[in-house]
């Protein structure tokens, strides 16, 4: 018997982000909504945790823009990764891949990174909950969970407009018809024209929370989707006993508390017009600016290029290494405190306090 020389999943090389991907799929989901799957072209495995995200450099008709997107499937099946995206009316990069995005076509990433994940949960009951695009971080780890084979028990509420932009519908009923402790609730606004809805019907609220999960107390809680959503659905959890540690969201708008660090370089001025300093040592440009500029507004107006993606410190992409000065900055979970320590800041959420140099 001669010896296979295929790559076994235990030789292959594991993805970075400094190779381009390469869609191998494009599948509908929904109205203006498509999951696009991709492979590393040097046959390398993805290994992330389910519900990281990805940055995608895009090169639209307007010029390239960076935008996050969570990852939808499983680290367990680490040949191919997905994102699935929705486009919205002043979507540009969404857009683009919705109207362009083929297969063979290769794209740059970034990631994936991210800590909103039930992958260091020591919990055995979840409740995920989400509204429209706000699914994908719940199914990747719903298909872990399913694809490990562990005893399921989560209750998986999918809230939606109408019943055709519930995404993942068919295959979390595959998922639940082949499993115990995979509870689906499907909830939507309204009804489409003559297409009869059963399930629930309206806006998730504090009451509905009861009588879908009536132990809702003793689940950890995942909670994603549009910025006001998941507003009221903390509000309608802290309004009982519920305990709030165990109530985690996923947020692409909303700033991270700031570190005792970055608390005591705000006590310092970051009004002073003009009196701020930025060189850009590898672009050889300095640039004066008003300490409430950021790193990368300063870089703009520099006419100095930093990729930039969610722009509030979340998804990493604007990530340079700091020279010598100090800066503010209030990251929303974008880098590391190994990262920090080595001299690494976001530019979309770092403001300059007297002289900064940069290494870009």
């Amino acid at each position: 018997m001669t010896e296979s020389t295929h790559n076994t999943p235990f030789t292959r090389p594991v993805w970075s982000d400094k190779e381009l991907l390469e869609c191998v799929s494009v599948y509908p989901e929904g109205p203006n909504t498509c999951s696009f799957t991709f492979r590393a072209t040097s046959g390398a495995l993805f290994d992330f945790d389910p519900g990281q995200f990805l940055t995608l450099e895009i090169p639209t008709g307007s010029g390239t823009v960076h935008r996050t997107y969570t990852i939808s499937s499983s680290p367990s099946r680490p040949r191919t990764i997905t994102i699935t995206a929705k486009a919205q009316n002043d979507s540009i990069g969404t857009r683009w891949m919705l109207d362009n995005l083929k297969n063979g076509m290769r794209l740059k990433a970034i990631g994936p990174s991210g800590s909103f994940s039930n992958t260091r949960s020591k919990s055995k009951k979840f409740l995920f909950i989400s509204a429209g695009s706000g699914i994908t971080p719940m199914m990747s780890m719903t298909t872990c969970l399913w694809d490990e084979g562990q005893a399921l028990d989560i209750v998986f509420i999918s809230c939606a407009r109408v019943p055709s932009e519930l995404l993942f519908r068919q295959s979390l009923e595959y998922m639940a018809n082949r499993t115990t402790g995979l509870n689906l609730r499907f909830v939507v606004e309204k009804a489409e024209l003559y297409q009869p809805w059963t399930g629930y019907q309206g806006r998730l609220d504090q009451e509905m929370l009861r009588q879908m999960t009536p132990d809702y107390l003793d689940r950890e809680v995942y909670c994603c989707g549009p910025e006001q959503f998941m507003q009221s659905v903390s509000k309608a959890l802290s309004d009982t006993a519920y305990d709030m540690d165990r109530y985690h969201q996923e947020s692409f708008g909303a700033a991270a508390p700031p570190s005792k660090q970055q608390a005591k370089l705000a006590d310092k001025s970051l009004t002073c017009d003009g009196c701020a300093e930025v060189h850009f040592e590898k672009s050889d440009v300095l640039h004066k600016c008003a300490e409430s500029d950021t790193i990368l507004t300063a870089a703009k107006l520099a006419g100095v290029s930093i990729p930039a993606g969610c722009t509030f410190g979340l998804c990493g992409t604007c990530k340079i290494k700091k020279v010598s000065g100090e800066v503010h900055m209030a990251h929303s979970g974008g880098i590391s405190e190994p990262d920090i320590q080595a001299g690494y800041i976001l530019a979309c959420c770092s403001t300059p306090i007297g002289k900064v140099s940069v290494e870009i």
